[in-house]
């Protein structure tokens, strides 16, 4: 169908991007998977979305490099000749240990900014062209909570997020009023990503989350990819936002 919208999905193999691939197939959406490393996991997303009747395709790119981001936008523009939508979801982190300074490495330092601000920043400015030929067209970034507030994340994950709220804003004032670009902020999420932060305190500490959370549990990526949806195919006054998505956790605490 020629009539379908288009979006991109950075790191959509898994997490939050693998349920954002799914709802964009759902709501009509055809769709370009990004991925890392995880190309087992895009190709069983991209499957899944495939039964759900969209188009897709599998890109393997490190978005912290340019000259690949180009060309993935460039392959992305060959089949499809537009986008409507780009969720910049692609992340990584550091190693640490919690509140001891000496143990970040600064390489890993340099590419979880590499990864999360730079690549952010590349792909939206690669993906511009084609946005700009789309309708209604839309970027939707992934930060998080500890962008907002501290928490026990590594420095370099927190601060890049950080980054990427402010850079959220520049964008929006920069591209508007042709594309909205906006940005969701998770709490703590259920799943792989956070039990490797907390180990084998995963169980306890979620569950002490979400007894303190009013909403009385903790997030999930398909909470994300739905507030995600709302930004992409509804809000259309508005641009430069960060949309928390914890239960009211930061509200009551």
């Amino acid at each position: 169908m020629t009539d379908r919208k288009k979006a991109l999905v950075t790191g959509g193999a898994t997490g939050i991007g693998r349920s954002a691939v799914l709802a964009l197939a759902r709501a009509g959406f055809d769709i370009a998977i990004n991925y890392g490393s995880s190309a087992k996991a895009a190709e069983e997303v991209a499957q899944e979305a495939q039964a759900l009747g969209a188009a897709t395709m599998t890109l393997q790119c490190d978005v912290s490099d340019d000259a690949a981001v180009r060309q993935m936008l460039a392959t992305i523009d060959a089949a499809w000749g537009h986008l409507d939508t780009l969720v910049n979801n692609a992340g990584t982190t550091a190693n640490w240990k919690v509140k001891d300074l000496e143990s970040l490495q600064m390489d890993e330092w340099d590419r979880t900014f590499a990864v999360n601000v730079r690549g952010t920043f590349q792909v939206s400015r690669a993906a511009v062209p084609l946005l700009k030929k789309g309708t209604e067209p839309c970027i939707v970034n992934t930060a998080s909570i500890v962008g907002m507030r501290p928490g026990p994340q590594p420095l370099p994950y927190s601060a890049s997020k950080a980054a990427v709220i402010s850079l959220t804003k520049m964008l929006a004032w920069n591209l508007g009023p042709d594309i909205r670009v906006n940005a969701v902020a998770p709490g703590w999420m259920e799943g792989d990503w956070m039990e490797r932060m907390l180990g084998d305190k995963y169980d306890q500490l979620m569950g002490a989350r979400a007894k303190a959370t009013p909403l009385k549990r903790c997030v999930t990526a398909d909470d994300v990819a739905e507030v995600m949806m709302n930004l992409i195919q509804g809000m259309r006054f508005v641009t430069g936002e960060v949309v928390v998505i914890d239960g009211g956790f930061t509200s009551s605490t």
